[in-house]
């Protein structure tokens, strides 16, 4: 791609109003210093001196820090926050982020903060090592007031919306955002604005999902196919091909050192190889990455080779960033991308 083009699309994005709909979690990051390590004289167990805190949005919130470092002009998280200290850090994590529009996020008294609450030993000259991870989640099904509450910001925010983000981060089915009260209402709203690019993603895969956009790891899509085991790459090009002519929509396929592929409603498909390590890699948040600049891409008019394109080098940029879920500028990814 060349400078000019990636400018073309790139310039769009300070129009664009992109949603994302999902599992919003706060990342806090404890940062350990080991020079002060101390042992405890009541239990005699090592102490771990935290030196720093930082936080900042996860889940479906590293998809909106990938928005935000794109430059989108508006961005509108539909999603929830307790009534706790965390959902305090994470509003203002939101909120700090340029372009984000808090008008239709929630916060709510009937479910708790998801946090991920990563210790990370700092030492000089080496790359974070990151301690066992300590995880607040929401165990029981959504309250259906909420459910409803969440389903009616979403169809507000669809009737605006040049870009739509699904994101279900949670690992126990209905106790999230993503349920299938939202679901249903996702089929309906999608069946209104065909044209709209509406992307969706799952950790537990996505089936039961109604037919939008779909991205996912090979993993996820040998498990949505039926296949028995891991899959190569004349496998994955026609499990896409069958799951996006299925559902009259395009599908999306992270194949970690093997690349991106995309597979269109007609048959089309494109690939691109994913780019060499340039050190050391940390591959957390690589695929909200990919996920923020294929919508992003798509929406500023980007074909589906040039969304593989420039989500592949945000991706490249991302897992370069250590002790971090990083994102990826249009500046970092012109810097791969445009030779």
């Amino acid at each position: 791609m060349d400078k000019e083009r990636l400018g073309t699309i790139t310039e769009r994005y300070e129009g664009l109003n992109v949603v994302v709909f999902g599992d919003f979690c706060l990342d806090r990051y404890l940062e350990i210093d080991p020079a002060r390590s101390e042992t405890s004289l009541e239990t005699n167990l090592p102490v771990h001196n935290v030196t720093h805190v930082r936080a900042q949005p996860g889940g479906a919130g590293t998809i909106l820090n990938n928005l935000a470092a794109l430059g989108i002009g508006a961005i509108y998280p539909v999603g929830f926050a307790g009534e706790d200290g965390e959902g305090f850090e994470l509003w203002r994590a939101l909120e700090q982020r340029p372009g984000v529009r808090l008008s239709h996020f929630v916060k709510t008294v009937q479910r708790r903060t998801f946090t991920y609450c990563k210790p990370l030993i700092i030492t000089p000259n080496q790359a974070p090592r990151e301690l066992n991870r300590l995880d607040s989640k929401n165990w029981t099904p959504t309250p259906a007031l909420l459910q409803g509450l969440l389903v009616n910001r979403l169809r507000e925010a669809f009737e605006f919306a040049d870009a739509v983000i699904v994101l279900d981060q949670v690992d126990v089915p209905e106790t999230g955002v993503v349920t299938q009260k939202a679901l249903a209402a996702l089929r309906e709203l999608s069946k209104q604005r065909p044209e709209l690019p509406v992307l969706a993603d799952s950790r537990r895969g996505l089936r039961g999902f109604p037919p939008v956009i779909f991205k996912m790891n090979a993993s996820e899509l040998a498990a949505l196919s039926g296949a028995t085991g891991p899959m190569d790459l004349d496998e994955i090009r026609t499990a896409a091909t069958a799951l996006a002519a299925k559902n009259g929509r395009s599908v999306f396929v992270t194949m970690s050192e093997n690349g991106i592929l995309g597979a269109s409603r007609t048959g089309h498909i494109e690939a691109v190889p994913a780019l060499p390590p340039r050190g050391e890699i940390d591959i957390v948040g690589a695929g909200d990455a990919v996920t923020a600049n294929l919508a992003a891409a798509l929406a500023g008019g980007a074909s589906m080779r040039e969304a593989l394109e420039i989500a592949n080098a945000a991706g490249s940029v991302v897992v370069h960033k250590l002790g971090t879920t990083g994102t990826a500028s249009v500046a970092e990814i012109g810097s791969l991308l445009v030779q």
